[in-house]
């Protein structure tokens, strides 16, 4: 019982701090949504796909910077390209909702801004990066998802960012067990309802802070419903492969909003 008790932990409350990070994730930079077009133009002609990147950590702030972003730009239908190590659990949660709510393809992926030769800022994708802890959850927040062979998808409990350093020695109290608790129904009631496999939440209370993060192998990736397609748009582009390409092309433009930091890998809100 008491094992069982401290697994629990794993999903912090959203009432408690929201801090869970390793220390070279505490001052990464917060969640930034902005706009690419590929390139090089030579190669893609009039065909150049375009696609929203959703680099940094998940943040207090992610969802409703998110909001303001897609009040400036055509998101409907639109790829999102997570390169993310996670963050705050509420904060995950509403945005994966938000995604959903436009209708989103969700992948993973780095994009390289490349030099422009047409005056046109060009990029490409590729599919070296992670997508970690709460990112998972995340991703379930695309109608389609894609994710490629190359990217890592990476788990692990999310633990009460106070005493994540020392979370073998901690002691907590039955209020915190109680709103924990109750987060793990909000994880869990989310993932069957964005479609995934209720696994991926077992999954990620299997791996204690003070272990290393599961990667989850493509079986598995499949068998959760992470990737729901077998490309990204209908050719491939660059190094990754892809899927269908929104219907209607949003407006090529940056976003001003960006996400304040407040919250990293296995953190809670």
């Amino acid at each position: 019982m008491i094992r069982f008790l401290i697994g629990i932990l794993a999903l912090g409350s959203s009432c408690l701090p929201a801090l869970g990070a390793e220390p070279e994730e505490a001052g990464a930079p917060s969640m930034r949504f902005e706009w690419h077009m590929e390139g090089p133009a030579q190669r893609c002609g009039m065909a150049c796909r375009v696609w929203i990147s959703a680099v940094g950590l998940i943040t207090e702030d992610t969802a409703r910077d998110f909001e303001v972003f897609a009040k400036d730009n055509n998101v409907q239908g639109a790829t999102l390209v997570l390169d993310s190590p996670g963050g705050a659990v509420h904060a995950a949660l509403q945005l994966g909702r938000a995604i959903r709510g436009f209708d989103m393809t969700t992948t993973v992926g780095k994009t390289i801004v490349l030099p422009s030769d047409d005056g046109v800022p060009r990029a490409e994708l590729s599919p070296d990066t992670s997508c970690e802890s709460m990112c998972a959850f995340l991703l379930l927040g695309g109608t389609r998802r894609y994710v490629p062979p190359e990217a890592h998808v990476l788990v692990h409990m999310i633990w009460l960012g106070d005493r994540a350093e020392h979370a073998q020695e901690a002691s907590y109290t039955a209020r915190e067990l109680g709103l924990v608790q109750r987060d793990i129904g909000r994880i869990a009631r989310y993932t069957v309802e964005m479609g995934g496999g209720i696994e991926l939440l077992e999954t990620a209370l299997r791996v204690p802070p003070w272990e290393p993060l599961y990667a989850l192998g493509a079986d598995e990736i499949h068998r959760l419903r992470l990737t729901t397609l077998d490309r990204l748009f209908d050719q491939d582009i660059g190094p990754v492969a892809a899927q269908p390409a929104p219907r209607a092309t949003p407006a090529f433009a940056p976003s001003d909003a960006l996400a304040t930091v407040a919250a990293t890998r296995g953190g809670n809100d």
